[in-house]
């Protein structure tokens, strides 16, 4: 039933627009670093995720090299609507990654959270929050010289201590034409502390077009708590869905049966052992026992993967 329901729903809405300007609050699988790759992205639009990003891609290296395409982005035609997320500190450049994946996916997302110090060294990510006229030069770029009326720009930010310059930022983004934006609410400096939802809500409040919010939603409960504390028009869930893919369709926990799809989408993918089982250890973490994680985590085979799911749980 769950997966007629995102089907019917993928086949209307292709537009994330749309999905915005549906009425309901959008739910969207966020960009992991080598998880939200295609295989992960079928699992969780089975099970009622609207929108999917993938996981970031450094622009400069995408338009540079042909290795680089093959092996950052895969995507096939039930892979929609898709959000594109690249690293980029130069508005041409961004460009031009645009442009080789307009006809591949919905839009684009503009990397200006990241807070890792290789992305920030780098003049990506988050030091970008820093650079407004830059990432409004860059938006405005994108949006001058993508033809496609119904492509999407948007950015993923992280809030300053100074709130002001966080909706500084976003007015200057939308003023150059940006879609939406998601905003992770903790500064560049937080890891693990709470997230500031109240913030959210204030640049929502600020602004006229979509706010997303992201951060700590484990489950369907907290996206609908945080919808209620922000706003916000949409809700972004990253390490929830890694734990429970089937988060959105209303889940406590992984059921059993995503953990079959997982296995049959991941094998008919050619996924590689690393990352399926990964994303296995990830799923069964609530629903196993620490004996049996401390077999499972060792695994080192799909054939010996498979043999363990079907023995313990039939799968």
């Amino acid at each position: 039933m769950i997966g007629e329901v995102g089907e019917t729903k993928e086949c209307q809405l292709k537009d994330p627009m749309d999905l915005f300007h549906s009425g309901q609050v959008v739910k969207i699988c966020a960009p992991m670093v080598r998880y939200s790759k295609l295989a992960f992205r079928t699992l969780v639009r089975k099970y009622n995720c609207d929108l999917c990003y993938t996981p970031m891609i450094v622009a400069a290296d995408f338009v540079r090299s042909a290795k680089a395409r093959d092996s950052e982005f895969t995507t096939n035609k039930g892979d929609h609507p898709l959000i594109v997320q690249f690293a980029a500190k130069e508005a041409q450049v961004l460009c031009d990654a645009a442009r080789i994946i307009c006809p591949f996916a919905d839009g684009i997302d503009l990397n200006c959270g990241c807070p890792q110090r290789w992305a920030i060294s780098e003049g990506y990510g988050a030091c970008l929050i820093n650079k407004p006229e830059l990432v409004k030069d860059m938006v405005r770029h994108v949006r001058n010289q993508i033809e496609k009326p119904k492509f999407s720009v948007s950015i993923k930010i992280r809030i300053h201590e100074d709130l002001k310059r966080t909706v500084d930022l976003c007015q200057k983004a939308e003023a150059a034409g940006v879609s939406w934006i998601t905003v992770h609410g903790r500064s560049i400096e937080e890891r693990h502390q709470p997230v500031h939802y109240d913030a959210i809500k204030i640049i929502k409040q600020s602004m006229s077009i979509p706010i997303v919010a992201n951060g700590d939603i484990k489950t369907l409960k907290d996206a609908e708590s945080v919808h209620h504390l922000t706003e916000a028009d949409g809700i972004m869930v990253a390490r929830g869905l890694l734990a429970n893919p089937a988060m959105f369709a209303g889940y406590e926990e992984t059921p059993f049966q995503c953990i079959q799809d997982w296995v049959d989408i991941a094998l008919e993918h050619g996924t590689p052992f690393t990352c399926f089982h990964h994303h296995l250890m990830y799923m069964m973490e609530r629903i196993t026992s620490k004996q049996e994680k401390k077999v499972f985590n060792v695994l080192s085979s799909t054939s010996a993967v498979l043999d363990y799911l079907n023995d313990h749980y039939g799968v």
